[in-house]
């Protein structure tokens, strides 16, 4: 199969953009071998969102960026910044990275964006399926919990807008983006309802803390249908779900946990240093002296990747889905972001560095969330 092929491909390309010194006599405990794993059966891959019957793979791609222009871009979107969203897309399913999340609200005039992420997503579909029908793409999208949307029938209302917009009959997984202010009921009721009439595959809320997560999970239980998936704000430097009770319940219930900002939106790549923050809104969030109190971690980070020939952000990402139930969606604007985010897949840190990391990151003060995180 063609996939499996540019998996590869994609493997070894990642292997020739790293020009870090590799301790090649360091035996590291829980290696796969790499070349193996990338000819590995896509299918073989892939997880199961919570107990439902849809399968993706083990790190899915973030296409929140892709037409904004309120929180990314540095405000502006234009043909090439489009091209390179398109590239990512591309690259991402070379490398077998099938699972998709976008939202009806990513780039939308809501937000004051430029075109809508849904429907570049679907635009990007279409077009790789007319030159490869068999390759197949989960995506997942989000309805938004707006004040004025009341009843069941307002989220199968957005979901048939957002399928429009994406050019599709269904999608793989349909979430509320975070909890409503009210109509919260009828809101799940709206995911049901979904289900059962073909609309969707699998169903998930995002930003639900505990006590609302185990509230939909039995409401939904109820009517037969499994709750697939919590998406909440999750990376080393910020585990709010390992300490409010998200992430066990999670375990407990067996609902997957999809973790939104797993490279805290670009901090943990090294890119950024006290005297180079980030631009835009980030900056408020990621100040220089945040930064200067993160970089030890980020050497150690560093230097744990070198002994693997991994990327600080590979290292990051893979400290997630070592965590078991993560399935991490990173945004990728780039080709060459997508093609690195590959290199998370296919091996596994050492126990004892994966507590160290954790150890290192606890003496950080961790950064704000977003406040839909408190409702």
């Amino acid at each position: 199969m063609a996939l499996h092929v540019s998996s590869a491909a994609c493997f070894f390309r990642d292997f020739s953009h790293r020009n870090r010194r590799v301790h090649t006599t360091t035996v590291r405990r829980g290696v796969a071998s790499e070349d193996l794993a990338a000819l590995k059966s896509s299918e073989e891959e892939k997880l199961k969102l919570g107990a439902s019957e849809l399968k993706v793979t083990r790190l899915g791609i973030g296409a929140w960026s892709w037409g904004d222009t309120s929180y990314w871009n540095n405000f502006e979107w234009d043909d090439r910044k489009l091209k390179a969203a398109k590239a990512a897309f591309d690259a991402s399913v070379d490398c077998d990275i099938t699972f998709f999340d976008t939202a009806e609200v990513y780039g939308s005039r809501l937000s004051l964006g430029a075109i809508n992420s849904e429907t570049l997503l679907g635009r990007f579909i279409k077009e790789r399926k007319e030159k490869d029908p068999k390759v197949e793409v989960a995506v997942a999208t989000k309805f938004a919990a707006l004040p004025w949307r009341l009843g069941r029938q307002s989220v199968l209302n957005a979901l048939k807008d957002s399928l429009c917009r994406l050019g599709v009959s269904s999608v793989e997984l349909y979430q509320l983006h975070w909890p409503g202010v009210w109509g919260n009921e009828g809101y799940i009721d709206g995911l049901g309802d979904a289900v059962e009439q073909g609309l969707v595959k699998a169903v998930g809320v995002s930003n639900y803390n505990e006590r609302r997560l185990r509230d939909a999970y039995e409401k939904l239980k109820k009517r037969g249908i499994p709750l697939a998936s919590n998406q909440v704000n999750y990376s080393l430097i910020y585990r709010a779900p390992e300490e409010n009770g998200v992430k066990a319940a999670c375990d407990e219930l067996g609902i997957s946990l999809i973790a939104y900002s797993p490279i805290a939106q670009g901090v943990l790549t090294g890119k950024y240093l006290p005297e180079n923050p980030p631009t835009g809104p980030r900056s408020r969030i990621y100040t220089p002296e945040f930064l200067t109190r993160l970089q030890p971690l980020l050497n150690r980070i560093r230097e744990i990747g070198e002994g693997y020939s991994k990327t600080p952000t590979q290292v990051a990402l893979n400290w997630l889905i070592a965590q078991e139930n993560v399935v991490p969606i990173p945004g990728a604007k780039t080709a060459e972001q997508a093609e690195e985010f590959a290199g998370a897949l296919g091996w596994r840190l050492a126990d004892e560095e994966i507590y160290e990391l954790r150890s290192l990151a606890s003496e950080i003060r961790p950064v704000t969330g977003f406040p839909v995180e408190n409702l």
